[in-house]
């Protein structure tokens, strides 16, 4: 499983890999909030320090590969309108629909800022593939 940013000129280029579909999923997401929350640890916050934040959802899509960008899309939505930072992804997918349960803290200028804003997730290059045992993807989001 991993992160690795590619070179691109005027976006967010993340190349993410995961042994299962539920890991690639999973690192996905925690790219996503790396870009936009990068002093934000990618580990589970200390619940002592803020009250948790839990969301679970489902969404289907008519293929996986729109499955990831829906699946995105909605933790971004979510994330900008509670005001949540999620750092935390349990992950069931199933065919082309899933179950995400999403953990993270009320959003904090001092501890979040300092990421780039991103509009949203590209279909340009978004295809799920399998190499070497593993699910990777490329995924490029709109900054």
């Amino acid at each position: 499983m991993g992160i690795e940013q590619l070179d691109h000129t005027a976006d967010v280029l993340i190349r993410v890999s995961g042994d299962t579909l539920d890991d690639l999923f999973e690192e996905a997401a925690r790219a996503m909030f790396q870009v936009i929350f990068p002093a934000h640890p990618a580990e589970p916050h200390d619940r002592r320090e803020t009250a948790a934040r839990v969301h679970t959802f489902t969404t289907e899509s008519d293929d996986i590969d729109s499955l990831l960008h829906d699946y995105l899309s909605e933790l971004l939505f979510i994330s900008d309108a509670e005001g949540v930072v999620f750092s935390r992804f349990s992950v069931k997918v199933r065919d082309t629909s899933l179950v995400c349960t999403a953990e993270g803290e009320p959003f904090d200028p001092e501890k979040h800022g300092g990421g780039m804003e991103i509009k949203g997730i590209s279909y340009s290059g978004l295809h799920i593939i399998k190499k070497h045992g593993a699910h990777v993807v490329d995924i490029l989001f709109d900054v």
